[in-house]
């Protein structure tokens, strides 16, 4: 649920005789004395200044127009949301140019402050529980637009991407950004004929006029900001279906040179893992599946939501599966169920890791136990590895290395700790008890512990959130091997090391 931050009304017994002075009070409107801004962030210690309080968006109506060669941006963002207190103002997360916002149909002002601010004052305060329509106008050129140094559009030869984490939205609409406000999309889309527009869920129309191609897309089932995407380009799309009758779309820019083989023989077998990977967390839970690889140069891979982005750099040294194994698990860790706040990242990326190392054990290159025992007697106790705490590393370490490996091994302790039944039921069960919603470490510690029937405090503690190597007795207890490297019986590296190994900047973003 959204952070919500209520106003406190103040009540008092008014004597007879002050019945005047009552009176003169009733005539004082109710905005001086209820209504105020909406917080300028929605609560997250990581980013205090992502998302925003004092509303609730729904859905959001997005129809652009986009021209790749000038890498201009034309908008009109509507928004439908319900105030969550007395509201005389609210922000949006946008740096775009607006030219216009309206609140219920009415004008309202407006003005940018912060790095990524949008300020608005409607017309009439809005009480609590009020519905909204917002619409803001807009245009830009995303990528001459930066907030704290960096820039989440990335410019292509032959248009533009919307893709980054934690924050993506601000270059291409406004937003509520924050994975806390999960809502529908349309997003529509104008481009000059013979390019393409790619988005999140199932395109349900395309319309030519003028020279121009409108595609129209659907995302119905709740999403965080940050998980929504636009890639413009030059495409080779390709389409199917899994075996269990999900749509695929796939898309390929033209000019992805020596990497164009690999990445599609690597996202062509999207369906495949989809049904696979639904074997072991339940039934995937959208309309719409795929992939998309645009020529960027940036490096990393993004789970957006039915519709994964991929670098091209992810098939550079060939074929590399493991990486769609991850960025398809984090549909279900990640996308239905999502971080509570930026602190519960191993939530998602450590258990998208562990979905490569039970690939790495379908396709018979080493078992998630042999690659756990790797894990701990690489790194030695005082390798910086270990100071990272994966269920709270701390902004700077979001995406440490330590939270995807030692949160994978973690999961591995977990499995020997309760069993392969009651892990294996956690694993399925957990997105269906938060399906569309959002969760924390904590909550999934308490779940693990209702399934398993075991206290799980001391072992969460250790494999989580100590800023050290787990030690011999604890290992021992988790059944991870101890053996230092190259001493008799000592762990070895698995075959499949080397192709995970390549994955570990997956969501590294060395622009910002």
């Amino acid at each position: 649920m959204p952070l919500r931050l209520g106003a406190f009304v103040h009540r008092r017994i008014i004597a007879p005789g002050a019945l005047a002075s009552a009176t003169l009070l009733l005539a004082i409107p109710a905005s001086a004395a209820s209504y105020s801004p909406g917080a300028p962030g929605i609560g997250d210690p990581y980013y205090p200044a992502y998302g925003n309080g004092g509303y609730d968006v729904s859905h959001y109506d997005l129809r652009l127009k986009y021209q790749p060669a000038t890498d201009e941006l034309e908008g009109t963002a509507t928004l439908l949301a319900r105030t969550t207190q007395d509201l005389s103002r609210f922000n949006l997360d946008f740096v775009l140019d607006v030219g216009e916002v309206r609140v219920n149909g009415a004008e309202a002002a407006f003005r940018a402050s912060g790095e990524h601010e949008l300020e608005i004052t409607p017309r009439t305060p809005l009480p609590k529980g009020t519905a909204v329509t917002v619409v803001v106008r807009y245009r830009a050129v995303p990528s001459t637009k930066q907030a704290y140094g960096f820039t989440g559009w990335h410019r292509t030869p032959d248009g533009g991407i919307g893709a980054n984490e934690p924050e993506a939205a601000w270059w291409w609409f406004p937003s509520n950004d924050h994975p806390l406000d999960k809502a529908t999309y349309d997003v529509s889309v104008a481009v000059p004929d013979g390019t393409q527009a790619i988005s999140n869920g199932t395109l349900q129309s395309t319309v030519s006029r003028l020279g121009w191609t409108r595609y129209n897309w659907r995302s119905n089932k709740p999403q965080a900001t940050y998980l929504a995407t636009l890639a413009v380009g030059k495409f080779d799309i390709t389409t199917g279906r899994t075996d269990s009758g999900v749509p695929v779309i796939n898309a390929y820019s033209k000019d992805l040179g020596d990497n164009y083989g690999a990445a599609r023989a690597s996202v062509e077998r999207t369906g495949e893992i989809a049904d696979w990977l639904s074997g072991y967390f339940g039934k995937y839970p959208y309309n719409a599946l795929g992939g998309y690889v645009p020529n960027t140069t940036t490096g990393y891979a993004l789970e957006t939501q039915t519709r994964p982005f991929y670098s091209p750099r992810q098939f550079a040294n060939g074929s590399n599966v493991s990486v769609v194994v991850h960025e398809l698990a984090h549909q279900w860790y990640g996308d239905l169920v999502s971080v509570a706040g930026w602190k519960d990242i191993w939530i998602n990326e450590g258990f998208a890791r562990y979905a490569q190392w039970l690939w790495s054990e379908h396709e018979g290159e080493g078992t998630a136990q042999e690659l756990a025992d790797h894990v701990y007697a690489s790194h030695p106790a005082d390798d910086a590895f270990w100071t990272v705490k994966p269920g709270d590393p701390g902004p700077d370490n979001q995406f440490h290395l330590a939270v995807y490996d030692r949160g994978a091994l973690a999961l591995q302790a977990l499995r020997n700790e309760v069993g392969d039944d009651a892990f294996f039921a956690l694993l399925k069960g957990w997105p269906r008890k938060y399906a569309y919603g959002n969760a924390s470490v904590a909550a999934f510690r308490a779940y693990a512990e209702e399934v398993s029937g075991r206290p799980l405090a001391a072992f969460f503690d250790t494999w989580l959130f100590q800023p050290s190597k787990p030690g011999v007795s604890a290992a021992r207890g988790a059944s991870i091997s101890t053996r230092d490297p190259g001493t008799k019986g000592a762990p070895g590296r698995p075959e499949s090391w080397k192709k995970i190994a390549a994955t570990n900047g997956v969501h590294e973003h060395p622009e910002r």
